[in-house]
């Protein structure tokens, strides 16, 4: 196995010891010992009957969906409106709260190990929830609506952003901070003129690639009643009307197209 490179820039060889030999063996049996142990309980755990069946149920399925029921776009556009308005408005308000966390959980802005540690349980929690499960238990706590999905996507952004953020503090040029904090400004001013500017871009992007994901995230937030989009593919699934479930399909196709160059354009010109 390679080691090193020569001055050449070539690899050097070297023949692996008995032991490093035998503990690739014991990984690679371990491995294999998973693998299959996973394998076992998927197949215990799965009607083969209905996997043997899927290729004729599926191909029912789409039959059913085609051709489309075009004139129930016209119904689409105000829930697909909303769906959008989620997916902004939440990604604001997730960056609103994520911003101040990212700069107490980065250890060269944090004020005190102990906020360190309480901001970083604060984005673990919140990255460790799905926005779905945040939607429904805001659903039950605020009722269905918007409002419910547009926070749902807030608590989600804010361990997304706030965890990238924080790791781009903590990699930030420490020179300028230096210079600055040695012609004795405040804090804030070392924030101000030190931080913030190499961190910025940085914020943008992080900021339009999360709105983006949040676009996907939301077109399913109206199956637990958080409004948008989802509510209209829920009853329609509930219905039976497959001819509309394949209009809202191409619907939040074409939505999250669009946001995806929208994202793309951004992060060029900004980044």
């Amino acid at each position: 196995m390679p080691v090193s490179t020569s001055p050449k820039g070539q690899p050097v060889w070297r023949l692996r010891t008995p032991r490093a030999q035998w503990l690739q063996y014991l990984a690679w049996l371990v491995g294999i010992s998973l693998f299959l142990l996973c394998w076992k309980v998927i197949s215990d755990n799965t009607m083969w009957v209905f996997v043997e069946d899927a290729g004729r149920q599926g191909a029912d399925l789409i039959s059913r969906m085609t051709p489309p029921e075009w004139s129930y776009a016209n119904v689409l556009w105000k829930p697909m409106w909303d769906t959008i308005n989620i997916a902004t408005l939440g990604t604001v308000l997730g960056i609103m709260m994520a911003f101040p966390v990212a700069f107490l959980a980065a250890r060269n802005t944090t004020p005190h190990p102990v906020v360190r540690s309480v901001a970083l349980v604060v984005i673990v929690a919140s990255r460790s929830i799905n926005s779905l499960i945040w939607a429904m238990l805001l659903v039950t706590i605020l009722g269905p609506g918007v409002l419910a999905g547009i926070i749902a996507i807030a608590l989600r952004s804010i361990g997304f952003v706030g965890k990238l953020l924080y790791e781009s503090i903590e990699e930030i040029h420490p020179t300028p901070v230096e210079a600055i904090s040695a012609t004795g400004a405040s804090r804030m001013q070392v924030m101000s003129y030190g931080v913030l500017p190499q961190v910025m871009p940085a914020f943008a992007g992080i900021s339009v690639y999360r709105w983006d994901i949040n676009i996907r995230e939301s077109t399913v937030l109206g199956l637990v009643g958080a409004g948008g989009v989802g509510l209209q593919l829920n009853a329609s699934i509930n219905s039976l009307a497959w001819d509309q479930v394949s209009v809202i399909f191409l619907m939040i196709f074409v939505t999250v197209l669009v946001s995806e160059w929208i994202s793309a354009r951004v992060r060029h010109a900004i980044i």
